[in-house]
């Protein structure tokens, strides 16, 4: 019956009438990308009539739990939810999938049975980091090469996936070591601040030769404090990160940053299409929808990309 009844109500999009509700449990907004993805979702919703109903959870997954009993006390005809970490979530789930609401999961993966959501929409985050390390590979300079990584928020699936696919790509690679390595939660704040202690903690920059921060905005702070410690970035230490938000290619128009590997923030166009589809017609979308992972350099025009994703909500 629930499924028929949101079948009705997506199928009522077309005629103008009342569209069906859907529960958006986000994050927060910790970033830049963070921050476009819940513009381009309430676009999405907008541009299909939906009641699109918004929770910012402050990078707190006790507030999100809250938020998905709210939706489902609400009687919701679905659930978007951007977990903040992978695990706890098979209770809050269950709720759900006995209420008959479908959850889809935007850009994180959860430690939960697959019986408990409908689909995931994300990039490859495994991919995402071995794009940001064969650049390392293909592009460090001769000898050794010593590099800091800026990982995310402890326990997330992009600082786990991320990781570990750096390190996939390096393996085996002359004289790359990875030397340090400390959570910047995914902020600007953080990322200057680990950065210094790095700095500290290397003797300078002339000891790194790269970095590695699993997204943009940790990476933007990072290039702030080697600024202020009086050496170059993207010169004196090369800089990869993830995510193509505009103020990274802002940085590297200024030859502050070489490479990034994009995340789409449109999660929530192809999560609306998964829905639609399922209750229109039964039919299951496949557990797991991948979006690209495109890798931008210097050479990419860098300006361009700024002033094209500045249109997007960053």
């Amino acid at each position: 019956m629930k499924k028929l009844l949101l079948g009705a109500a997506l199928a009522a999009l077309s005629t103008g009438a009342t569209a069906q509700t859907i529960g958006f449990s986000q994050i927060g907004s910790e970033s830049g990308w963070r921050a476009a993805e819940t513009t381009v979702t309430r676009n999405e919703a907008e541009e299909r009539g939906i009641d699109l109903r918004f929770s910012d959870a402050q990078q707190r997954q006790e507030n999100q739990i809250a938020a998905i009993r709210s939706f489902v006390a609400q009687g919701v005809d679905a659930i978007l939810l951007a977990p903040v970490v992978a695990t706890g979530w098979d209770s809050v789930l269950e709720e759900a999938k006995e209420a008959e609401i479908p959850v889809v999961l935007l850009d994180r993966q959860v430690d939960s049975s697959k019986e408990l959501y409908l689909t995931a929409v994300g990039s490859n985050l495994v991919h995402e980091g071995e794009v940001a390390g064969q650049w390392l590979v293909d592009n460090k300079p001769e000898g050794e090469c010593r590099v800091v990584e800026l990982q995310g928020t402890t326990g997330s699936s992009p600082a786990i996936d991320r990781a570990t696919g750096f390190r996939n790509a390096i393996e085996g690679a002359d004289n790359i070591e990875i030397v340090r390595s400390q959570t910047g939660d995914f902020t600007r704040s953080g990322g200057k601040e680990v950065m210094e202690s790095f700095l500290q903690a290397e003797g300078g920059g002339d000891n790194i030769c790269a970095l590695y921060a699993h997204n943009d905005d940790m990476a933007l702070g990072a290039i702030q404090a080697i600024k202020e410690a009086g050496i170059d970035p993207g010169d004196d230490i090369l800089i990869v990160s993830i995510d193509a938000v505009p103020d990274i290619f802002k940085a590297m128009a200024e030859g502050d940053a070489n490479a990034t590997v994009e995340l789409t923030p449109n999660m929530a166009g192809p999560a609306f299409e998964a829905l639609a589809s399922y209750m229109e017609s039964g039919t299951e979308p496949p557990k797991f929808i991948q979006t690209d992972s495109t890798l931008y350099t210097q050479d990419d025009d860098p300006m361009a990309e700024f002033e094209k994703r500045k249109d997007l909500g960053y």
